[in-house]
């Protein structure tokens, strides 16, 4: 059997388990009992985990000293944020009502007994039901804190990959400006081309329109805000348990109903002025503490919906950022590529002078030694350039 606590309404539906029931079958009948559509359903365990769906509904029993016909599985509407009520204390049965009706009726000791039996059970039940729902609006921050964490990670993340973006524009944008400073340098005895030189300069104009992807200053300060808010929260006295005055008011129930059991029964009548005053003061008491509690879980569960709303936008930023990454990174290679294609041409225009000037001495120096006799003491030939003045001498 597992016991759902709706925390929208502050009453325990129960089922009984099917074996092998799936999580969205129980879910179903939720639906049935508390109207809450299953895609709105939250069901979180006292440690602030939410149940899996692709795990069977048994994962809400767990095995344990307490057993399992005490533990709660804790239900939740997502499409509310506010929790408000109003929520009505458990009725009184019809005999303590009786008392409540007319404290100052006089009854008989062992009728009394019984009646003064189910005001103590009444009591320690009031401060119980407090108990739950409290347990339920810490499962609420224990869910809060663990969104909270994915959120400081995806921030963290967002702000080291935005730090990244800068130093490489920075380093793209020195480095394109001092290409552009060398390549006009070398403009008028070297290598030129206007188609290049257009898209370097409109790499640089790109490369700027990137830098808005490392902005993310506006979800930096909605997330530090949100933390603050977190903060506050959890030194909020409202996050510890109120229940003092009602624990104090069940224990001066059970004196009372001792001090009525050691009266003997013969004859012997009494009023219940002092148990209906308990009573009464322990509603009044669950009413403010209550009020209290369901004021501070619709702050945790708005700053949940905050949380919700922000994973979104810092997963876009992210994506951003990433893209204006490959984008700065493509273009770094594409000009360094250029930057050795012109080199490469540099090169092949040195090798092809080089070329051309072997040539032109080979030519010059064949038909010189043609022309020229050979000597009888067997001497090498003078320089072909020197025979080059007066070529008629041959």
């Amino acid at each position: 059997i597992v016991h759902i606590l709706n925390m929208t309404s502050a009453k325990i539906v129960s089922f009984l388990l099917h074996p092998e029931e799936s999580l969205h079958s129980l879910q179903n009948r939720i639906e049935f009992e508390t109207g809450i559509s299953t895609g709105n359903q939250e069901l979180l365990l006292e440690t602030g985990i939410c149940l899996d769906p692709r795990k069977p509904a048994s994962q809400c029993v767990i095995d344990g000293v307490r057993g399992w016909d005490s533990y709660m599985v804790y239900l939740f509407d997502k499409s509310k944020t506010v929790y408000d009520g109003p929520f009505a204390s458990r009725s009184l049965s019809d005999c303590v009502n009786y008392i409540v009706q007319d404290s100052k009726i006089q009854l008989p000791i062992p009728q009394l007994r019984k009646v003064w039996a189910e005001a103590v059970h009444y009591v320690i039940g009031l401060k119980e039901d407090y108990s739950r729902l409290f347990q339920g609006q810490r499962a609420a921050m224990l869910s809060l804190l663990r969104y909270n964490a994915n959120l400081i990670k995806m921030k963290n993340n967002m702000v080291s990959a935005s730090q990244q973006l800068k130093a490489k524009l920075e380093f793209f944008h020195q480095s394109i400006r001092l290409d552009l400073e060398r390549y006009s340098d070398q403009m008028a005895y070297g290598i030129s081309s206007e188609k290049m030189l257009k898209a370097w300069k409109e790499m640089e104009e790109k490369a700027s329109q990137c830098a808005q992807a490392e902005d993310i200053g506006h979800l930096d300060e909605q997330i530090m805000a949100l933390h603050t808010e977190i903060v506050e929260l959890q030194k909020s006295p409202y996050a510890r348990r109120q229940g003092e005055v009602m624990e104090s008011l069940e224990q001066r129930a059970i004196d009372l109903y001792k001090q009525l059991k050691t009266r003997p029964p013969d004859h012997a009548y009494s009023d219940s002025t002092d148990m209906v005053k308990i009573i009464v003061q322990t509603v009044q008491s669950q009413d403010r503490v209550l009020k209290e509690l369901f004021g501070h879980l619709s702050k945790l569960l708005g700053c949940k919906q905050k949380i919700i709303d922000l994973l979104p936008e810092i997963e876009v930023a992210l994506n951003n950022i990433k893209e204006a990454d490959n984008s700065v990174m493509q273009m770094q290679g594409k000009r360094q590529r250029e930057i050795w294609h012109l080199l490469k041409i540099a090169c092949t225009q040195s090798s092809s002078r080089s070329l051309v000037s072997s040539s032109l001495e080979g030519t010059a120096s064949t038909p010189a030694a043609t022309w020229l006799p050979q000597s009888s003491s067997g001497n090498s030939a003078p320089h072909p350039l020197s025979s080059l003045a007066a070529p008629e001498d041959g």
